[in-house]
Parts: structure tokens; sequence; C-alpha cells
């Protein structure tokens, strides 16, 4: 599913050009839980957002699902992004005068259908009925209409996970999605995350620099000053084999 080669990205800045990623190569199959981990700096999230198709690299070659996407613009990249892929990120990115119901709706507001060529959004009914189906599957179906204010942190990073879900993506890419939450609350959104990477197939690929978090995934890959140091199974492949 995803095949990246020697990827690298470069910034311009005021002091000179900053190497963050230095020919990173990676290779993530259909129904992977991977976690890439690392300090600040290190380029995890740099990566993340090349293999989520929010950017392109510098150099190297990135397939997705068989399709080099590493000099698309930004209209495909955006399609591919709307069609195959799930965004949760730290500070959940909810509309505060939206209800949570609402805030599912709307990836699908611009979803195309037939390809290339089609131009229509999800209709109105539709939506609605998939934007509860994924509420109800991370556990808040009495809470659809209850605006980010009044929902908990775990509440609204659920709703952001229904969210991210409600396209039924291929891939999953969560980018701290602890970060705002205390260890409880942290842990029973992992617990949601690994029941979705084994019930649905879900590929599922979460940056984090917390070591409690990388140990639920089934393989850890560790990035230092844009490359990878380590690629291994972690525990939750140990405990998915032992179940």
């Amino acid at each position: 599913m995803i095949d990246a080669r020697s990827i690298t990205k470069t910034f311009e800045t005021a002091h000179g050009n900053v190497e963050a990623l230095r020919g990173i190569s990676l290779q993530v199959e259909q129904g992977e839980f991977l976690s890439i981990m690392g300090p600040s700096g290190s380029g995890k999230s740099t990566l993340m957002t090349i293999l989520g198709c929010l950017d392109t690299p510098t150099s190297g070659i990135y397939r997705l699902d068989d399709r080099d996407v590493s000099t698309l613009g930004d209209d495909d990249l955006a399609r591919i992004r709307n069609e195959k892929i799930g965004f949760v990120f730290q500070t959940f990115n909810l509309l505060p005068a939206y209800d949570a119901l609402a805030n599912v709706e709307l990836p699908l507001v611009y979803r195309r259908k037939g390809g290339p060529e089609g131009m229509q959004p999800v209709d109105r009914q539709s939506r609605r009925i998939a934007a509860e189906e994924a509420l109800m599957r991370v556990g808040l179906g009495d809470r659809m209409k209850h605006r980010p204010a009044e929902l908990s942190g775990g509440q609204r990073q659920r709703v952001a996970i229904a969210r991210a879900l409600v396209q039924k993506p291929g891939i999953l890419f969560a980018d701290e999605p602890t970060g705002n939450l205390d260890t409880k609350v942290g842990a029973e959104v992992l617990d949601l995350f690994v029941q979705l990477n084994e019930e649905t197939n879900v590929t599922l690929v979460v940056v984090t620099h917390e070591k409690e978090v990388a140990a639920r995934a089934k393989r850890t890959v560790e990035i230092r000053d844009g490359l990878i140091v380590s690629d291994h199974s972690g525990p939750g492949a140990r405990r998915q084999t032992h179940s």
C-alpha cells in the first residue's frame, strides 16, 4: 500500500537549507498498525505529511496503491486524500459551532463520485447516515447533537476519529493523537485504534514521541535526524500472536 523510496525533504530558511528527511525508504502493507516514533525535530511529522499526501518530497519516489504520487499537483493530492486517507490530530480540529454529527459529515460534502469526471458531492441523506454510523462505531451514539464545548477531551478525539473514518479510508494517520489527553483517556483512545485496526483492517500509522503509544503498535519505526534508525515489530504484534 505504502512504498516510499529514498525520500528527501529540504526546507529553505533564512539561515540556509534544512534537510528534514535524508533518504528514507519505508514500505507498509494493507492492515498494518505502524508507529513512527522520534523526538521533536526528528522528521517524523514531515514524513507523515508526505505519506499522507499533504506535501511532496524534494526527491525520491512515493507510490500509494501502486500509483506514483511523488510529483502530483495540489488538486490530485487533495482528491487522493479525500478518497483514501483519514487524519486524526492532537488538537482535534473540530468546528466549535457545529455539533458532532455535522463535524463528522464535513469530509463527505467534498467527496467526489465517479472518479476524475465526477463532481457531485455525496447527498445529504447519505452523509447523515454515514456520519451516524461512524459516531456509533466510536461509542458516541448518544452525543451526536453535542457541540465540542459540551464534550470531554476524549469524546472530542472520538469525534475526530469518526470524522476520519466516515469516508471509509484505506489508511488512517494519527499525529500525536493522545497528546492532549490524560493517561486513562489516552489509553482508551489507543484501545479504539487497536479495535478499528483489527476489525476493519484499516492501515493505521500513528506518529508519536511517547513509548507507551508506540508500544501498542504491531510495528515501530524510529526516526532521528531525518533517517530511520530502527524498524522492528512491537509488543502489539506479540499480543496479537498470543491472542
